[in-house]
């Protein structure tokens, strides 16, 4: 484990659910582990920013939230990682900054600030059907199931909020079931689906498909990160 020397310099915290979503940005970063709150937590380290991969969905995203801000003090939280399209024109790739993020669970909208257009966190991975509705009846262009939850972790701290995200299934794509292997504790049992699958060759298209575009929105979202740490890291420098 190492020292706690980030911990004086830290800018900006990303917190993603899974690794795969963020391994563009973080490859080559040297990792700590720390415990906080009775869990173990991987932290990526480098320079002024510092990333953690909490698992799938709000409860998740909202513990990791909270190590972070609590080991790493840092000066922006950003959610970060892969969101469904509601927006028929949004395709796989396609990064952006949400100006608002709502939490469908209880209404309640975070303004960033900065950015464009309007996430929704929704409380389960929707499918095509739940897709259209909820575009129309939130007004929303994306959907994931983490910002609202890291939002209300930084307005509760007085930090600065983000939601950095990356289209990784379009409107009209029908994803594989992928709900059911997704733990407890935020973490998604990958042998488990591949076995799943496996029997069941009717879904490999779709799997192939989904990795491919994983893929493809793991490395334009790792782009859209480096730009937005960077900038922030520079703003702070300027503020001073």
């Amino acid at each position: 484990m190492s020292d706690l020397s980030l911990s004086d310099s830290c800018k900006v915290a990303v917190i993603a659910a899974l690794e795969r979503e963020v391994w563009a940005f973080v490859k080559n970063w040297p990792t700590v582990r720390h415990s906080y709150d009775n869990r173990d937590f991987k932290f990526f380290e480098n320079v002024g920013t510092v990333v953690v991969c909490g698992g799938i969905g709000p409860d998740a995203a909202r513990r990791a939230a909270e190590a972070a801000i609590d080991i790493y003090h840092p000066l922006v939280l950003i959610s970060a990682g892969f969101a469904g399209a509601l927006n028929p024109a949004l395709e796989v790739g396609h990064t952006f900054t949400a100006r608002h993020v709502i939490d469908a669970l209880d209404g309640s909208r975070s303004d960033s600030g900065s950015g464009r257009g309007v996430l929704l966190s929704f409380s389960d991975i929707a499918d095509v059907e739940q897709k259209a509705k909820l575009g129309v009846a939130y007004g929303a262009d994306a959907v994931d199931m983490e910002a609202a939850a890291v939002a209300r972790s930084a307005e509760a701290h007085g930090i600065k909020f983000l939601a950095c995200k990356v289209i990784s299934d379009t409107s009209r794509a029908a994803l594989p079931p992928i709900t059911q292997f997704v733990g407890s504790d935020g973490k998604f049992h990958v042998l488990k689906f591949l076995s799943y699958v496996a029997l069941r060759p009717w879904l490999w298209g779709k799997v192939r498909r989904l990795a491919s575009d994983s893929a493809l929105a793991a490395r334009r979202l790792g782009a859209a990160l480096s730009e937005a740490s960077q900038a922030h890291e520079a703003e702070q420098v300027v503020s001073r």
